[in-house]
């Protein structure tokens, strides 16, 4: 048996990491410029251990340079440099990480800012987009030679000495032909907006081109030298512009709650999220052990329950941007939330386009949802006000929590609210106690406040009350809500007829009342399976209404939404046909006249009537029978008018 080790070829190892490595190839811009925040974290570091000593006017940086003429890019930091034994150790050496070597090192001797690069495989992300890459780098070890390296993405390099002067890196890269979009302007500015808005050091832009054409522009005019001094001359053409960081160094997220005024925490949300409307409120991470997680949760504003509710949290390492909505680390129902969440501690793969170590994330997520549930509960038990006010804004994203979340659901059952026919808010336990002797374990809801208004008039003169499950995700909640509340049945205000309705009747009058109106209806309606039921209603001018079993119309609505069925049209119910139910009243003129009359010359026209009027009082007529009840309905009144 013979044991050996697997080599790797770099000639066929180099190229798959440069094409293959990164899935969008402007990523080389999140490399790099990290790369260069690292080398001067790395320093900062040094720096507070007194292993170096900065020069007064020092001011740490990032630039970011594009020449659109000739097509390069560099990136220059002011940082901590290489020697050309460190060019060696860290370029040369594929996916040799010198951040993991610095920690290492230093480890046990500052507890300073992070840093950024744990792969070492970064800085060859330049070779997706780059035909040519080089460096010219000095240490800041003193007596520290200039390195210069060279290579045109084969697997040969040359190095040698430079005759650099500035302490840092400098990084350049000749395009290729395929990547000269990246050296325009706008779009490096629009991916380094994305990948780097908030990296821990100052990052500047420069236009090389823009900046050549404006110092042409500013060249003085040869003037007299008596009517100008010439040291004013001088001095004013050598003074350049004020430079602005195209980042933010200093997120709020990374600032104690406590420092952050409710100003700060508006403006981060438009600013980030490119949100005009006001948030209603947020949440701010801060958590050193067991891990370390910063970050800051929106509760945005939903203008109507149309409007698409998926919002953004955005992932970030050390302040570098990772992705959106990682569904591994932000809880499912919390991605309908805008944020942002900062965790060192992520387990990410190489090219932190994914997640490692599913353990260790399922506790960051469960730690997002219990800080979700604590802000919210406390909300509602020492400000209720304010959750009473956001509640018909935030129960979206509560109700899809519960849905989705078992404990988020455990913490939040008693603070689910429901608004009555009031306007007042209560939950499933005052609402049942306070209609225990009319409607037992019953909840009625409404779903259409217009179109269920007639239903709401008759429960509101009995004296009855009903919950509004508005939004498109209350069908879903309402069948959680009876799994996890035995015996409680939730029905459609439409669903049933309450007896608090109905007067005390002969039983026997008005079951032959039913044959004969029944037989009527069915033959002018054409429609046998329509079950028809007559009972004596107090409100008398109340003439017909529909009414559908709660498991007929889940039934219903489920098969609409997965488009097994049309509008609601009687002759297309199907199973749900025999559930559909048309209640006459018999204390209604109409209805007595209907009655009192089956061969009367206007009779059919009434009983379609009648059978409109229920039907548009629970749902919206399909187009075809509105067209016939308005045509009908203006016979009626030239009748009236006659």
């Amino acid at each position: 048996m013979k044991q050996g080790t697997l080599s790797i070829n770099s000639e066929n190892i180099f190229p798959i990491i440069k094409k293959w490595l990164y899935s969008d190839h402007d990523i080389f811009f999140r490399e790099l410029i990290s790369n260069g925040c690292d080398a001067v974290t790395k320093l900062k570091k040094l720096e507070l251990m007194g292993e170096f000593e900065a020069p007064e006017d020092n001011k740490y940086r990032v630039d970011v340079v594009v020449c659109p003429e000739d097509k390069i890019i560099k990136i220059i930091d002011n940082g901590i440099g290489m020697t050309g034994e460190e060019v060696e150790e860290y370029i040369t050496q594929i996916a040799f990480s010198g951040a993991e070597a610095f920690l290492e090192n230093y480890k046990d001797k500052t507890d300073g800012d992070q840093i950024i690069g744990h792969f070492g495989l970064g800085f060859y992300s330049a070779f997706m987009v780059a035909e040519r890459v080089t460096i010219d780098t000095l240490s800041y070890k003193d007596g520290a030679q200039a390195v210069f390296w060279e290579c045109d993405g084969g697997t040969e390099y040359q190095m040698g000495a430079s005759d650099r002067t500035v302490r840092g890196t400098e990084i350049t890269l000749y395009l290729n032909e395929d990547s000269f979009e990246f050296a325009n302007e706008w779009r490096a500015r629009e991916i380094i907006n994305k990948y780097c808005s908030f990296m821990p050091v100052d990052i500047f832009f420069i236009n090389e081109d823009t900046k050549e054409e404006e110092a042409k522009e500013d060249i003085p005019e040869v003037i007299d030298a008596e009517e100008t001094d010439s040291a004013d001359r001088t001095e004013d053409s050598t003074s350049a512009p004020t430079e602005t960081p195209i980042n933010d160094p200093h997120p709020l997220w990374t600032k104690h709650p406590n420092e952050c005024s409710e100003e700060e925490y508006k403006a981060f949300y438009h600013k980030v999220f490119m949100d005009y409307k006001e948030p209603l409120f947020w949440i701010h991470l801060n958590m050193d052990y067991p891990f370390n997680l910063k970050g800051i949760l929106y509760f945005p504003k939903i203008t109507n329950q149309y409007e698409s509710i998926e919002g953004t949290i955005k992932l970030y390492n050390n302040q570098v941007f990772i992705a959106d909505n990682i569904k591994e680390v932000i809880p499912e129902f919390l991605l309908l939330l805008k944020g942002v969440i900062d965790c060192p501690d992520l387990p990410l793969n190489v090219s932190r386009s994914a997640l490692q170590n599913d353990g260790f994330v399922k506790k960051i997520s469960d730690y997002i949802t219990k800080k979700v549930a604590d802000k919210l509960s406390g909300m509602c038990k020492t400000d209720k006000e304010s959750y009473e006010k956001y509640w018909d804004d935030i129960s979206p994203f509560i109700k899809f929590g519960c849905l989705k979340d078992d404990k988020f659901n455990k913490k939040m059952n008693d603070y689910i609210l429901f608004k009555n026919l009031e306007s007042k808010y209560l939950t499933l336990p005052e609402y049942l106690e306070a209609g225990k002797e009319k409607y037992e374990n019953k909840v009625f809801y409404v779903t259409d406040e217009t179109i269920q208004s007639q239903y709401i008039q008759m429960f509101k003169e009995e004296g009855m009350d009903a919950v509004l499950m508005l939004h498109g995700i209350d069908a879903a909640f309402i069948n959680h809500l009876e799994m996890k509340n035995e015996g409680v049945k939730f029905l459609r205000i439409d669903a049933d007829l309450s007896d608090n309705f109905k007067e005390n009747a002969d039983e026997e009058e008005l079951k032959e009342t039913e044959e004969t109106l029944s037989s009527l209806f069915k033959k002018v309606l054409n429609n046998d399976k329509l079950n028809i039921k007559v009972e004596k209603l107090k409100n008398t001018d109340t003439s017909s209404i529909i009414t559908l079993s709660e498991e007929a119309r889940r039934m219903q609505e489920m098969m609409e939404m997965y488009g097994m069925m049309g509008g609601m049209d009687p002759s297309m119910f199907g199973a749900a046909a025999d559930s559909m139910t048309l209640v006459l009243n018999a204390n209604n003129s109409l209805v007595q006249y209907v009655l009192a009359n089956p061969e009367g010359e206007h009779t059919s026209l009434f009983c379609e009537q009648l059978f409109d009027l229920a039907f548009i009082a629970n749902k919206p007529l399909a187009p075809e029978q509105m067209s016939k009840f308005i045509a009908r309905s203006n016979k009626i009144m030239n009748l009236l008018a006659r």
